[in-house]
């Protein structure tokens, strides 16, 4: 499982979200075995005035969080930070500088999914390594 939040300024994330959810998902999907059809992005544009960051960031500045279960070796979650960091530049022409990931790891039990706990969950695609 993956959630994916995207935090930013809603006049550079708005008219960029499917491009941006494109770049994204096409990252999970490649880096952590995760099925092409399960995509769980959720976006959260804010006024300026509500989004404070560093002077050495654009007005472009974007937060992603993934929420996803524990498990995934290191390898795979640093293959995932790098994909995004080159995709959402190469894609989405938001570079390396404007852009901040945060992984979140919680145990399957912690998770409940089509009213099941997480870890009575099958799941279609590896999670642990």
């Amino acid at each position: 499982m993956a959630q994916v939040k995207v935090y930013g300024i809603a006049e550079q994330v708005e008219p960029r979200r499917q491009q941006l959810s494109a770049a994204i998902h096409t990252c999970v999907v490649d880096a952590l075995d995760f099925p092409a059809d399960k995509r769980f992005h959720r976006f959260f544009p804010m006024e300026a005035s509500n989004f404070l960051f560093p002077g050495d960031r654009s007005e472009r500045y974007t937060i992603i969080e993934i929420s996803m279960f524990e498990g995934r070796s290191v390898e795979r979650k640093t293959r995932l930070i790098r994909l995004l960091f080159e995709r959402l530049d190469r894609e989405c022409s938001l570079p390396p500088q404007d852009v901040e990931i945060l992984l979140l790891e919680s145990p399957r039990r912690h998770w409940g999914i089509r009213g099941l706990p997480g870890d009575e969950l099958g799941l279609p695609y590896p999670v642990e390594e």
